[in-house]
């Protein structure tokens, strides 16, 4: 007995993580009975008790906000005074079938879009809706609003206080926890480069393969942590937004320093010291984030450090150049690599340094600042931050907007559905509904299937007990505890169809311990589940059936035009720095929020496919490198405006010749990613990798020889025009890694049923 104990208790650990969904189902097991109780037997109001029975489970199951605590009862206590005005807001509405659907259209709208906003307000969505549709649903008066109110506040008191003193969970980090140990893998790496690039022995040399393989498997770790969360973790307060922002940062640092292998590399000191300092500089931001204290005193003064010696790199460079000038074009260019790498390297630890600077400034900042929301200087609030993501996914290929669209219709056509057909209780049509819903057609007819079934087998185990007990309500009482603790908990460690089935069982006892009416009450539930079922297959067919992962498909489509256009303004940015000739412009910053839109949405496009059920015809591995290549066009074109950044006009001569050469490979690489974009999107066949232009090549060393002999600073200038070069060919090289992944997405697609595919004439866009 023993034995299998641990086994099952194994089982379950793996099936629950922390025993995140055992805490709030101990917690619901506990306390909904007592609420209402309470309400039921106390207050004796049935109103009351409905609301606070519902609205029980619905703050300690439906609800889990993670963080420290503070920040988990400022979003429960939000999460209450939202709810209560739903409360109001749909009884209200309830009195009109049509007011009601419209209400509900709206409300549903706006709560599943506000997801995107924030990873609290996503994880509170269910909760949400369910405060709106429980009043909606149940027509009643203006005047039943404070019984319906109290029922509500009851729960949220008890819930409020049950998270807080009630087995509280510990603080749930992980991707902050993942991020602090890629910085230190990335660290040791960087030192064991310079060990070997100096002693060149076989111990140094197993001693960097080590290291190189622990900081390749932390960074993936980042990774599967980041896509393994159901939603975007994008909290909005600061600490949250930093932390997300150096997922795309690690995972371009790696890639760097993968492909700066120091095999055949010359020692240089200039570049062994930046990377020293950004060694340092990573170790730093470590310390900084997994402390939480706030100090930052030594994470300025290792950014000091390796701004110093970046500046001393480039100094290096352009002392060199001269000497080198007078060699073959691919010497010169093969000779500046590997400062371009260290450069490289020290912006992206730069931008991983200023992350973690932003998140120890706001841990230091005082209560007062924090209810006020005063952010760090140069971090944008709280507001701007949501405005910004909301008018992100503003644009119709938007996945999150397609399903807050999809799902709104859905919710408020089976309230209209519900009151039109008289159904006893018409919030379990919009429940069915609710549960069910997918991205595409083939997920929601499963989930349907799935749905009626549990909600089948509840009933069959509903009337089973019954049968057993009669009308002895005492008894029911006894088991409504253990009920609410399997309904809570079978939806996260068990199944979808589990869930169901143990919350049928609870509705049955719940229902029987207000007005006894027997197993009858669980067929109600089965025909109005069914129906909400009914609804919502109907509206999954008829609205974007391709799924998950057409949308992925164009977004990545969409994310890598946005990109590549970033890179080509930020090159002419560049250009216009150095060129007399060329009209001044303005840093992109268009450009870059487009691009970062476009991300933002391929990063929930990508989630989506994770998420969705069902065989995918394509590897991960594909697709997922197709999503970091994104990442890295992106932080390419911060990298060359980094490299301009503080030029002015001071080093503005007459360099029409480089201008032009670097234009002409900037539309050569923008016009193959666009090429790739297209075929993504199914509008072409994706296109060979570019060869290496050494013709190209030669002439804008050329350029840059005729200018070494003049101008203000020309050697600075020489430096960062074929840095900026560098990065064009980096674009370029990156296309090789990319070919073979959309070739393989491309001709197998993302979408795996073939029924779907034949349903594309009703998309609506």
């Amino acid at each position: 007995m023993g034995e299998r104990a641990t086994r099952f208790w194994a089982w379950y650990r793996a099936h629950d993580p922390g025993l995140a969904a055992l805490r709030r189902a101990g917690r619901a097991a506990i306390l909904m009975p007592l609420v209402f109780a309470f309400a039921d037997k106390v207050i004796a109001n049935p109103a009351v008790a409905v609301f606070a029975a519902f609205g029980s489970f619905g703050s300690l199951v439906l609800v889990d906000f993670g963080g420290p605590m503070g920040d988990r009862l400022r979003a429960q206590a939000s999460f209450a005074a939202v709810g209560a005005l739903f409360v109001c807001l749909g009884t209200l509405a309830s009195r009109s079938a049509w007011l009601a659907a419209g209400a509900m259209a709206v409300v549903g709208f706006c709560v599943l879009f506000a997801g995107a906003v924030s990873s609290v307000l996503a994880s509170a969505t269910v909760g949400l809706l369910l405060a709106f549709i429980l009043p909606v649903c149940l027509k009643g008066p203006a005047s039943s609003i404070p019984d319906r109110l109290a029922g509500w506040g009851l729960a949220s008191a008890v819930a409020f206080v049950a998270v807080w003193q009630l087995w509280p969970a510990p603080v749930r980090d992980p991707l902050r926890g993942a991020v602090v140990a890629a910085c230190r893998g990335l660290a040791e790496r960087l030192r064991a480069d310079v060990v070997y690039l100096i002693g060149r022995d076989d111990a140094s040399r197993a001693a960097h393969d080590k290291s190189a393989a622990a900081a390749s498997s932390a960074v993936a770790g980042v990774q599967r942590v980041f896509f393994g969360l159901p939603y975007r973790p994008t909290g909005l307060t600061t600490a949250a937004r930093t932390v997300v922002r150096l997922v795309d940062e690690l995972t371009w640092l790696n890639a760097i320093v993968t492909q700066a292998h120091p095999d055949g590399v010359a020692v240089d000191s200039s570049v062994c010291a930046v990377k020293q300092a950004a060694a340092a500089l990573l170790d730093e931001s470590a310390a900084v984030l997994e402390a939480r204290s706030g100090a930052s005193g030594d994470l300025d003064r290792a950014r000091g450090e390796l701004q110093r010696s970046l500046r001393e790199l480039e100094q290096h460079a352009a002392q060199a150049l001269p000497a080198a000038s007078t060699g073959p074009a691919r010497a010169i260019i093969d000779s500046l690599d590997p400062g371009f790498r260290a450069q490289q390297l020290g912006f992206a630890v730069s931008q991983i340094a200023e992350n973690a600077a932003f998140a120890a400034a706001a841990e230091r900042r005082s209560f007062l600042e924090r209810l006020l929301g005063r952010q760090p200087s140069g971090f944008p609030g709280p507001l701007a931050a949501a405005q910004r993501r909301a008018f992100a996914h503003f644009e119709r290929h938007s996945v999150w907007l397609h399903n807050s669209v999809r799902g709104a219709i859905g919710l408020g056509f089976a309230v209209l559905v519900a009151d039109l057909s008289g159904v006893q209780h018409a919030f379990w049509v919009v429940l069915g509904t609710l549960s069910v819903l997918r991205s595409n057609a083939l997920s929601t007819g499963q989930n349907v299937l799935r749905g009626i079934a549990g909600t089948t087998l509840g009933v069959l185990a509903g009337a089973l007990l019954l049968q057993a007990i009669g009308t002895d309500t005492t008894v029911l009482w006894f088991l409504l505890p253990p009920a609410v603790l399997l309904a809570a908990v079978a939806p996260s460690a068990v199944s979808f169809l589990a869930g169901q089935a143990a919350f049928t069982v609870t509705i049955v006892l719940l229902f029987n311990i207000i007005q006894p009416a027997g197993w009858r009450v669980g067929l109600v539930r089965i025909e109005d589940v069914a129906l909400g079922c009914a609804v919502s297959l109907a509206v999954g067919l008829l609205f974007w059936p391709r799924g998950a992962g057409a949308a992925l498909g164009q977004a990545l489509s969409e994310a890598y035009v946005e990109s590549a256009r970033f890179l080509a303004a930020a090159v002419g940015f560049g250009v216009g720095c150095c060129d007399a000739g060329a009209p001044s412009r303005s840093s992109p910053s268009s450009e870059s929020l487009r691009a970062a839109a476009a991300a933002q949405r391929l990063d929930d496009a990508f989630r989506n496919f994770l998420a969705e059920r069902g065989a995918k015809p394509v590897s991960l591995a594909d697709v997922s490198g197709l999503v970091a290549g994104v990442v890295g066009l992106r932080l390419m074109s911060e990298a060359v405006l980094d490299l301009w950044d503080g030029a002015g006009t001071a080093a503005r001569d007459d360099r029409s010749d480089a201008r032009s050469e670097l234009l002409e490979s900037t539309t050569a690489v923008e016009g193959w990613y666009e090429e790739l974009a297209a075929a993504l999107a199914r509008r072409g066949a994706v296109p060979d990798a570019l060869a290496p232009d050494e013709a190209a090549d030669s002439r804008l060393v050329e350029v840059v020889r005729r200018d070494l002999g003049g101008g203000s600073d020309p050697a600075a200038v020489a430096v960062r025009i074929l840095w900026t070069g560098d990065h064009l060919d980096a674009a370029r090289r990156l296309q090789a890694t990319l070919v073979a992944p959309a070739r393989a997405v491309t001709e197998r697609g993302m979408t795996a049923s073939p029924f779907l595919r034949r349903l594309d004439f009703v998309k609506v866009w």
